[in-house]
């Protein structure tokens, strides 16, 4: 293990994927999810036939299936596999009009963290799964490397706690992004 500080490394000479397709998602209660993929995500169904909803939420043909199946059991917790699944926004407006639109709609965040390099809210779909609404904190890779070299993120890689209506309230009152995006520290 290298004592070296967390950065966002090189790329190297592998060919890495244009981008994250899609996700597939079994569940026992279609209707419910593909209602709360659509909500969260802003998406729309394309397509909904035999068991299974299509969600997209800009051109890609889908980004999130919704099959049901009979006969699976249900989300046992603090067992092995998938932790959460991540979708980033491009400002910390966007993710603070979402957070507002959701917690209009009942739909509220079971974590609100600053995690360093990102901003983040983590929602529980209902079924279970940890979906995280995240924006960026930094406006390039050289300054959240920067920052990744003062040992900050190796102290606290999981971040504070934050609270987004308090945060909310700040950018709607003129207080800039990029100052409440800070990473801060317990």
């Amino acid at each position: 293990m290298s004592e070296a500080f967390a950065h966002v490394p090189q790329p190297d000479e592998t060919p890495s994927p244009a981008y994250f397709a899609h996700i597939v998602l079994y569940t026992k209660n279609r209707p419910e999810m593909t209602d709360w993929y659509c909500k969260v995500l802003g998406g729309q169904v394309m397509g909904d036939t035999k068991g299974i909803s299509f969600i997209t939420y800009d051109d890609e043909h889908h980004r999130v299936a919704i099959i049901e199946r009979d006969g699976i059991e249900d989300k046992v917790e603090n067992t092995v596999g998938l932790a959460h699944f991540a979708y980033s926004y491009s400002s910390l407006t966007d993710l603070v009009g979402i957070f507002d639109r959701l917690t209009e709609q009942g739909i509220d965040p079971y974590r609100q963290i600053n995690h360093g390099p990102t901003t983040s809210l983590y929602y529980h779909d209902p079924d279970g799964n940890a979906v995280e609404l995240q924006t960026d904190n930094f406006d390039s890779i050289a300054e959240l490397n920067e920052w990744f070299a003062t040992g900050a993120f190796d102290r606290e890689p999981i971040g504070v706690p934050i609270q987004m209506a308090d945060i909310g309230a700040r950018l709607r009152a003129g207080e800039p992004e990029r100052e409440l995006k800070k990473p801060l520290q317990k």
